[in-house]
Parts: structure tokens; sequence; C-alpha cells
């Protein structure tokens, strides 16, 4: 098969969709691999790292597209990618579908297998592909967090961990799945008083024996959360319904139970947002106020750390590239019902049940 590797042009992103080892494996497969010029560089990898490995690269994106059977990428296509994606060709990447209109009506248009790496989803609901980076993005949140807590960034002020003396800031993470768990850790490995909520009751009892004694587990309930947010310096937001928009669970009024200067960190704005407040930011602008609340909301928060996101991410996703290189995405995917899961839009068609729910579309299982 001929795979292409294009360059991120998603503001911001700084991540490629495959490390030079994950490119070595594939041309051992006897695949040919297409790589855009310096599409690696911002995560470490130079055109010469490809190279040694057997890649061949391309100067520009649109060669890639044209070259290519397989798309690996990072990121969704954005708007200039559009007309690049063709009839049968399969994307292979995060999609997001149930939070972005414009790209499902656009990749559903293509007529292109839209492969996402959101629902790849094991048999015990685990998501092996959105694992990785979403252990970034929880450990990202809590430093975004205390960072923008001082308050020369806009924040009230507090050091995290407090000092002597001096109590910490306190931290309320909504959602204890990986990205909970991730931000739970290392908030509390800074010092923060934390409570993490979460609606499964098996899970809060986990997260109680397993994370640190300065993390505390409370059942997810408006109440409970409108309880909490009088006193709390730093909410991470972090719930996920695989493949389908998040709910929100900081509305506009509960921004009035906050101090001035609380930080709203919403690691959920790639599937909408779970604060009615929020909307997408960049690295380039991570931040906005709303009421007095700081609000960050970058929707590709680990793409400011891209060497350990892009090696995070090429260790999980190329047993599954592999696969689908090696026997074509309709043999592979019968194979396993876990990456047939991951089929969003097959030859215009929705074939995701919540995607088709989120835009009132007709939905068309395999």
């Amino acid at each position: 098969m001929r795979i292409g590797i294009p360059k991120e042009i998603k503001q911001g992103e700084n991540r490629v969709g495959m490390t030079p080892a994950g490119v070595s494996e594939l041309v051992g497969h006897g695949h040919r691999v297409y790589v855009q010029h310096t599409a690696g560089e911002g995560s470490g990898f130079s055109d010469k790292d490809y190279t040694d490995v057997g890649a061949a690269v391309l100067p520009t994106i649109e060669a890639v597209y044209e070259a290519a059977d397989m798309i690996v990428k990072v990121k969704e296509p954005i708007e200039p990618e559009y007309p690049l994606v063709r009839q049968g060709q399969l994307v292979f990447t995060y999609f997001h579908f149930a939070s972005d209109r414009a790209l499902t009506e656009a990749m559903l248009h293509s007529r292109a297998v839209c492969l996402a790496y959101e629902t790849v989803q094991l048999p015990d609901r685990s998501l092996p592909l959105l694992v990785p980076m979403s252990e970034v993005a929880g450990r990202m949140a809590a430093l975004n967090g205390a960072y923008y807590l001082q308050k020369t960034k806009g924040g009230n002020g507090k050091l995290v961990g407090g000092v002597p003396g001096v109590e910490p800031a306190r931290v309320l993470v909504l959602g204890g799945g990986t990205v909970g768990e991730a931000a739970a850790r290392m908030a509390s490995g800074m010092g923060a008083a934390v409570t993490i909520t979460d609606i499964s009751l098996p899970r809060l009892r986990q997260l109680g024996m397993e994370l640190p004694a300065n993390v505390h587990t409370l059942y997810s309930s408006e109440h409970n959360i409108r309880q909490q947010l009088p006193a709390t310096d730093i909410v991470i937001g972090s719930v996920l319904v695989p493949g389908a928009k998040a709910p929100h669970l900081i509305t506009r009024d509960m921004l009035r139970q906050m101090q001035p200067g609380t930080v709203l960190v919403d690691v959920a704005i790639d599937q909408g947002g779970c604060f009615e407040t929020s909307r997408p930011t960049t690295h380039g602008q991570p931040v906005y106020e709303v009421d007095g609340i700081v609000h960050y909301c970058v929707a590709n928060i680990p793409g400011a750390v891209p060497h350990t996101s892009t090696m995070a991410l090429t260790n999980a996703t190329l047993r599954y590239a592999l696969a689908l290189a090696d026997k074509g995405w309709q043999q592979a995917c019968h194979d396993d019902p876990a990456l047939a899961l991951g089929l969003n839009l097959v030859d215009g068609r929705v074939t995701f049940e919540a995607v088709a729910e989120a835009w009132d579309l007709p939905y068309q299982p395999l």
C-alpha cells in the first residue's frame, strides 16, 4: 500500500502522524511511505531521519495526498485539505466529527473512508488510540491551569501547591477517565487539594484506592459540582462520550458562583467542550475571560509537547496502521471489531451512530 504522512497545518500543531521508527516498520512490511517535506521537524525528526528508513520525501501536501492510498495524520483535515481527500482514500486520524459539521459534510462529499482514532474501542470499552493523547492532555491541563492561575496571567494569584502555613489551591476534575486521572495525578503531585468526580461508583472506588491522599472523590451531579465551585481555583473538564458531543457540566450561570480569576481548562473542547462558555482557542491565543473567569480551551493541547506526543501516538497507532496496510481496511476491520468501530464515514455514508445523531443525518451501520 502507498501511505502518506502530510505535514499538519492546523495552527500550533507540531506533531506528525508517524515517527521514523513507525515508518521503518511499514517499509519493512513492503509498503511505500511518502512523507511531506519538513513534516517531522516540529517533533524533532528531520527529512533525513525518514529517508534513512526508506521513506520518500515529497515537496508538497498536494503531492502526498495524490500519491497515497492511506493518509496517516494527527489532526482532522482542515478546510484547505478538504479538496485533497478523494473517493476511496483511507484517512486514519483524529476526526471528532460530532463537534464539526463542516468537516463532516466535507468528508461525506469526498466519499473517503474516515477511520477515527477516537472511536476505536476494545471490548472492555477502553479507547487505545485516545489513551496516549489523553494522558498527555491530562498532565498538560494541570500544568496549564497552574500557569494561568498566576495573577499576571489573569488568575487569582494562588500558588498551586501553597507553602508552609498557606493552603494550596483547590482543583476540581470533572470526569474520572484517562484524562481526569492524569490531571488529578499531576495536580496532586504539585501539592494541590484535588477533588475528582465521576458517575461510576466502581471507578470512584478505584481512583480512591490508587490516587494520592490529597485527591478526594465525589459523585458527579449538578448539585455536588455547584457546591464545589465557590472554593475551587481550577476546574478541569475531562468528560468523554466516545464519538459524541460532550455534555455541558458547567453552565453560564455557574460562573457567578466562582471567585474572579478561577481558571477553567476544557480538555473536552475537541468534542464541543464541557463548559457552556467554551470556544476553541489556539496555542497562540490560548485563553479568554468570561465574567472574570479564565478559560483555557486549546483544541490540541498535546501539540505543545510534540516530541513526546508523536512518539506516544505512534506507539499506539502503529499496530493498527500495519493491519490496515497489510490487509486493506475492509479485511482489517472485519478481523478486528475494535478497529471497525473507528469507521465513522464510508463512501458518503455515516457509519457511526453518534455522528449521525449529532447532525441529524441518516445512519447506515456497516
